[in-house]
């Protein structure tokens, strides 16, 4: 009878869900971290925003103020005073906060996904690499003593010479299969061209969010991965991860084929065998620079001077094993087509994509590149 009433208290017991405590400053500074990221690291405008937000939804009160938060940034050293001899002094962010906002744009974008057991690129490829597969062999010359597996053959020792008179010969050893672990070379290319926040559309926002939450995770998941960082306008050129919360839409029209040009030459110095470009975009290619420095421009439809450059691109990128994912922000049928095509030449992959599931597309493309050896 006691064990019938043990088994019906058995079961499951639901509550009603309770947010985790937070002190007044955390619930501010979840706020304004994604304000510094939509204002590109204005301090003054995302403050002011802040101010807006607090009058409409009573954020604060009056044990915890607007100016005591603010006074709690500088005292945790989220932004200081800095002082320019042209225009006077100001309150700016510090590196502490690029930090956080970067792990905040991971944990929202990467946060609700499946994490992989392994740190490191698995391949395909067995041999004498650094993950254990489970599987064993014979030992052969060459083989590396830490790869022995002493207790498989110590057992094949005493099957093969009985347990009364211990011998071990050659024949005895094996050793446990591994798999090698490589490391990938990334180029992340971001379209800062003015179409990017046309439209009514905030797009450079997003772009930007998948790009520091990419950052963040290779750094701290794969640090021996390299990403580097492009943006391409009328030009193209590198930024470094901390200039990610700052990164603007400019009056540019878009060089596809200046980022690509970029790209292949930050890869050329890699030494990885791994190497891939992710290109994210809304628009179609309207710019070129000619040999003597001036710029050919033409936004009306694809010009065919402009595409055809791009598939040229495309091709030489593929020649060095060196595949181009596109993520096409926009879906109109004409660029969907030069998307189409584009990615033919290269013979990569494309994601014909809104803004929503941008990072999560990006995720689970860099995880999958990162089992197989893309070249060889």
């Amino acid at each position: 009878m006691k064990k019938k009433n043990e088994l019906e208290r058995r079961g499951f017991v639901f509550k009603k869900y309770e947010e985790p405590s937070k002190t007044p400053f955390e619930k501010l500074f979840e706020i304004f971290k994604e304000l510094i990221t939509h204002t590109s690291g204005d301090l003054d405008e995302a403050l002011d925003w802040l101010e807006q937000l607090d009058k409409e939804y009573d954020l604060t009160d009056d044990d915890y103020t607007l100016d005591d938060f603010i006074e709690d940034l500088k005292k945790k050293g989220y932004i200081r005073e800095e002082i320019d001899p042209e225009e006077g002094g100001g309150m700016v962010i510090t590196a502490k906060t690029e930090r956080a906002i970067r792990q905040q744009a991971l944990d929202q974008i990467f946060g609700k996904l499946k994490k992989g057991t392994s740190g490191n690129h698995r391949t395909n490829q067995i041999g004498r690499g650094d993950e254990h597969t489970g599987d064993f062999r014979a030992y052969q010359f060459g083989d590396s003593l830490d790869s022995i597996s002493m207790t498989e053959s110590l057992r094949n020792a005493q099957i093969n010479n009985g347990p009364g008179d211990f011998n071990m010969t050659q024949d005895d050893l094996v050793v446990e299969e591994t798999h090698y672990k490589s490391q990938m070379s990334t180029v992340l290319m971001i379209d800062i061209s003015h179409s990017m926040i046309l439209y009514g559309e905030d797009r450079i926002t997003p772009a930007k969010k998948v790009a520091m939450a990419l950052a963040e995770l290779i750094t701290t998941r794969y640090p021996k991965d390299t990403l580097d960082i492009l943006v391409f306008g009328n030009d193209a050129w590198p930024i470094s991860i901390a200039d990610l919360p700052y990164l603007k839409v400019g009056p540019y029209h878009t060089n596809t084929v200046a980022g690509l040009q970029l790209a292949m030459d930050l890869l050329r110095r890699k030494r990885n065998t791994n190497k891939q470009i992710f290109m994210i975009t809304d628009g179609k290619p309207s710019c070129i620079r000619e040999r003597d420095g001036s710029y050919y421009k033409n936004s009306m439809g694809l010009d065919p001077y402009i595409v055809d450059k791009c598939y040229n691109a495309a091709r030489q990128a593929r020649k060095l094993h060196v595949p181009i994912t596109t993520f096409m922000i926009a879906q109109d049928p004409y660029l969907t087509q030069f998307v189409r095509e584009f990615t033919n030449a290269n013979q990569g992959k494309a994601f014909y994509t809104g803004l929503k599931g941008l990072g999560e597309m990006i995720f689970e493309d860099y995880e999958a590149n990162r089992k197989k050896r893309i070249r060889g």
